[in-house]
């Protein structure tokens, strides 16, 4: 009998990150947690390797890197060996069997939501941080396009920067451990993402949101500048606030999403009130208490439900932070020794 390689999320907890992720094992967590997760499903590394095997793509990806040899470490030869894998890995169709417990699952999620062909968002989830190195895929629709984007994701653990990292961390080229997290896309009214910890300073007595209208893509790629506020965790007051002229936003396209303008009525807008910004820190706060260290998390508020059921949570890992300094003179200090460094 094969072995399983799609998994509800609730089946799914923190310690499975080896499984299917961190970014799946991490939902599956919050599920158990009572957090509001769009339902859907996680594939898991055992999925890529499957594929990888009886479609004979490993196999292709093996012999070129072989024959590659020393070569392989030019950049540009990356660059040609990104595109001639990915080449081979989206050239393949999935295996039959695969493809009906695909299908099987992606039933059960439009039955569950009461929808046919649900949009959803296909996001890869790495047992090993990759962070930006692979492809995600937004309001995808129907079995067939389904499963050419989780291909698409598969083949994009080979991008140049995927491919210098695997390198650089003696990894195997032809392995990626990669799963897949399958979710129903929430309709956006506004998205964004939130920090229990400032970035920048290591603050760890503030939480930092950040929001736009729409969809959460502009505002986690920094292509726009987004409302930003400052909150004080002990007595949850608003420490500062910044709301910013929001010309552009990411919305559902027919097929995707696209980038358009914001209505002029709501570019000077905040696109959270007062009582969404306390529900988010609320929620952040005990998730950052639940795993013992400071979040990096990503929320969307559903345009078509009420508050607070219309709050929904799509990512939380750990933040990134610089350590807080004392004073200037200990900011200097460290500041001069990277420099001597150098």
């Amino acid at each position: 009998m094969a072995q399983k390689w799609i998994y509800r999320l609730e089946e799914l907890r923190s310690k499975d990150n080896d499984l299917v992720g961190k970014k799946c094992a991490n939902l599956g967590e919050m599920v158990h947690m009572g957090m509001r997760v769009p339902p859907g499903f996680a594939i898991s590394v055992d999925g890529y390797e499957r594929f990888m095997d009886e479609t004979g793509a490993g196999e292709e990806i093996r012999k070129y890197v072989e024959d590659a040899g020393e070569s392989i470490h030019d950049i540009q030869k990356q660059v040609e060996a990104g595109r001639i894998i990915r080449g081979m890995v989206e050239g393949k169709d999935m295996p039959e069997g695969m493809k009906q417990e695909l299908y099987a699952f992606y039933d059960e999620l439009c039955e569950t939501v009461g929808l046919p062909d649900v949009a959803v968002a296909t996001r890869s989830s790495g047992a090993v941080s990759m962070p930006g190195q692979m492809e995600t895929y937004l309001n995808v629709k129907g079995k067939r396009e389904l499963l050419k984007k989780i291909i698409k994701v598969w083949g994009s653990a080979f991008t140049t920067r995927a491919i210098a990292f695997r390198l650089e961390k003696g990894m195997e080229m032809s392995k990626a451990p990669i799963g897949v997290a399958v979710l129903k896309m929430v309709n956006a009214r506004s998205a964004g993402v939130t920090l229990t910890v400032q970035p920048t300073t290591g603050d760890l007595t503030k939480t930092v949101v950040e929001g736009n209208w729409g969809l959460g893509e502009s505002v986690v790629s920094g292509e726009v500048t987004p409302d930003s506020f400052l909150v004080d965790k002990a007595g949850g007051s608003l420490v500062s606030s910044t709301i910013s002229k929001k010309t552009r936003m990411v919305v559902y396209k027919k097929d995707g999403i696209g980038m358009v303008s914001v209505p002029a009525e709501k570019q000077d807008r905040p696109c959270i009130n007062e009582r969404e910004l306390d529900e988010i820190v609320r929620i952040a706060l005990d998730v950052e208490s639940y795993f013992d260290t400071p979040q990096d998390m990503e929320w969307v508020f559903d345009e078509d439900m009420q508050f607070p059921e219309n709050l929904f949570w799509v990512q939380t890992r750990p933040a990134k932070f610089s350590e807080k300094k004392e004073d200037d003179s200990e900011y200097l200090a460290e500041l001069m020794t990277r420099i001597f460094k150098m």
